[in-house]
């Protein structure tokens, strides 16, 4: 097992737990430049636990017209789905996995990424679930399914990049600035909303607890298996 920010993580992999806020242009560099030593054989993969101040982010498939009030920062960023926000309050998870070595498919990836987070969530009360045709991680808030989390990944020569954000305590006023993943219809919510009394640290326990089933659903394939 492996620690990061006082919570232990399995050792099969490297994790990163950095405190305060991690400006998010370097972050995505920082992503970047791990994801080409993975891929290169230099570096360990790593999962990074980390949270941004205030910035809208632009998937590959935004739309401007969902770019309600630029309050804050917007960057173009390479990973899938259309606009989200990062700010204080929320988790973020970057994952830097090599497909290559645990199985090409990126769907079969997704899938597993979200059920880690619905299975952490759960770890605090959280009965949250996939719904059809909308990314992301949802839930019901006072009867109305409400979304909590979301996912974007991209996936270069077969190692991640990105992963997921779910929504601990952040200021949820802020997400009025975008059409939050191009679903106007569906509110966002989060633990604190949901009257769950839990830190970042908290929800960082809960996803240790839960990370070694998730690797294991990517498990390394042997050597001499094509």
């Amino acid at each position: 097992m492996r620690q990061g920010g006082g919570v232990t993580f399995p050792a099969e992999i490297e994790w990163r737990v950095s405190p305060g806020l991690a400006p998010y242009g370097e972050t995505l560099a920082a992503m970047e430049a791990r994801a080409a030593a993975v891929l290169a054989g230099t570096e360990r993969e790593l999962g990074w636990l980390l949270e941004h101040p205030p910035v809208y982010t632009a998937g590959t498939s935004a739309d401007p017209a969902e770019l309600v009030d630029p309050r804050f920062p917007v960057i173009a960023t390479g990973r899938g789905g259309r606009y989200t926000y990062h700010g204080p309050g929320q988790r973020v998870g970057y994952m830097m996995l090599n497909l290559d070595r645990r199985g090409r498919d990126v769907r079969a990836y997704v899938h597993a990424l979200e059920g880690w987070v619905i299975a952490a969530l759960a770890r605090l009360g959280v009965a949250a679930f996939r719904a059809d045709g909308r990314v992301g991680i949802w839930t019901l808030d006072q009867g109305r399914e409400a979304k909590i989390g979301a996912i974007g990944v991209r996936v270069r020569r077969w190692v991640t990049l990105h992963g997921f954000a779910v929504n601990v305590d952040p200021d949820l006023a802020h997400f009025g600035g975008i059409v939050p993943c191009g679903l106007p219809d569906f509110p966002v919510t989060s633990l604190a909303a949901l009257g769950i009394d839990a830190t970042l640290a908290t929800f960082d326990a809960a996803l240790a607890f839960t990370a070694q089933a998730f690797l294991d659903t990517l498990s390394i394939k042997p050597e001499n298996e094509a």
